[in-house]
């Protein structure tokens, strides 16, 4: 059935799954544009001074000195586009979350100046900025979007959307009642989404505190909290002392058959802020994996090269890794947990050695020479073991905020109607 469906676009019942009772029998969604609900915002800064920013996909606004290192408005500054709190801004630049750009509304900013090549407008009464935000996070003005976007037309590295083209967009809009209602519902979500990412951060500064407490700060030679069993002094080792350094191969991609079976080919991209890697996004078969230098389990992985040097994982399964990654398989003298604490510790001293280049690295025979303190094996099992009992809290945090963020999806799917685009 086709109710309200513009030309190029097919709207399916525009009526949602899951509807609250009270608006059961109220009438179906009608498809409003942004020209009509929303007012465009076309003040200039001028010569008041506010902090330029950006947007990223994922993340929303930041300030351009974040971003890019430096404020990049230069001579431009004085045309940016004043926002305020409220205000939403379309950053026409693709990614692959919003491959047609992405909305974002300001909040808890005050005032800001955005680049002017930048879509910024305000919703008029009667439109919730809850609920036309979840809007904008399913991506609804990208599929209609990407019919106006000509390939490799670009303007300062953003897509060629006109202010038409973006204010033509359709939103499928119930009765201001019914929008509060899914925006209180949503937004409750929302709270709780935020207060299990705080309790996941506050996990990860505990465990940074404990780190520093549990190694010996530079210049000593014993850590400022220990067990008490253990009094001696650690010694100083270089890296190739707690075990094999390997670095990684690549199997020829010129061969299919050696690609795609099931044991793991670790890239910096499968390494995230958890500890282990165990799924990656490329796969060796039996044949791939013998033309590589393999890695046992247990070992721990550094990034020796790139933007994401000093990125550490220990890999469940026997695996092989990039040429940009560094492995470690602990000797029988070393704890395997040990090995990758010391490490992650020591990884933001260990990337400077990569100093400013072009492409930042750290060879295999500079990260072998880095020299970590150590204690003796025991005490070395001791702190793996009281730190592995904080990482695993920190896991079971991080799956539970990916739990009710994927509830969310899965909510908002069924609270909103399915908007398909015609090609």
């Amino acid at each position: 059935m086709k109710t309200g469906a513009t030309k190029n676009q097919t709207t399916i019942g525009l009526v949602p799954k899951l509807r609250f009772p009270e608006f059961r029998d109220a009438e179906p969604w009608k498809p409003v544009s942004l020209g009509k609900a929303s007012t465009p915002i076309t003040e200039r800064v001028g010569e008041r001074k506010f902090t330029p920013v950006s947007i990223s996909a994922g993340i929303g606004f930041v300030p351009q000195a974040d971003k890019f290192g430096r404020d990049i408005s230069g001579n431009q500054y004085q045309l940016y586009t004043l926002v305020s709190d409220g205000d939403f801004v379309y950053n026409k630049g693709n990614s692959l979350k919003f491959p047609q750009g992405c909305v974002y509304q300001l909040q808890g900013w005050g005032q800001v100046a955005a680049p002017n090549v930048f879509i910024s407008f305000r919703l008029k009464d009667g439109y919730s900025d809850v609920f036309f935000q979840n809007c904008f996070e399913q991506n609804i003005h990208g599929k209609q979007l990407q019919k106006h976007i000509t390939s490799g037309a670009r303007s300062n590295g953003l897509l060629n959307i006109s202010k038409e083209h973006f204010f033509g967009v359709e939103i499928p809009t119930p009765s201001p009642a019914e929008q509060q209602k899914i925006a209180d519902c949503l937004s409750s979500l929302d709270e709780v989404i935020a207060a299990q990412g705080r309790k996941v951060e506050a996990l990860k500064i505990h465990k940074k505190g404990l780190m520093q407490q549990l190694f010996p700060r530079e210049g000593e030679t014993q850590p400022r909290l220990r067990f008490p069993e253990f009094a001696e002094d650690w010694e100083e080792q270089s890296v190739e002392n707690f075990g094999r350094v390997v670095t990684g191969s690549t199997p020829s991609t010129a061969q299919p058959a050696f690609y795609g079976g099931g044991i793991p080919f670790v890239s910096p991209a499968d390494i995230s802020d958890l500890r282990y890697v165990d799924q990656t996004k490329t796969t060796l078969t039996a044949g791939g994996f013998a033309e590589t230098r393999h890695i046992r389990a247990g070992s721990t992985l550094f990034v020796c090269i790139g933007s994401t040097i000093g990125k550490v994982a220990q890999n469940i399964r026997d695996c092989a890794t990039n040429q940009q990654i560094n492995a470690v398989v602990p000797s029988s003298k070393h704890s395997d947990g040990f090995v990758y604490f010391a490490l992650s510790f020591a990884s933001e001293r260990i990337a400077l050695l990569a100093g400013k280049q072009a492409v930042p690295i750290i060879n295999k025979s500079l990260f072998s020479s880095v020299r970590l303190l150590a204690p003796k094996l025991a005490e070395q099992q001791r702190i793996a073991d009281c730190l592995s009992s904080l990482d695993a809290l920190i896991t079971a945090a991080t799956q539970k905020l990916d739990t009710i963020k994927t509830h969310k999806q899965g909510l908002m799917q069924q609270l909103f109607p399915i908007v398909e685009d015609e090609q």
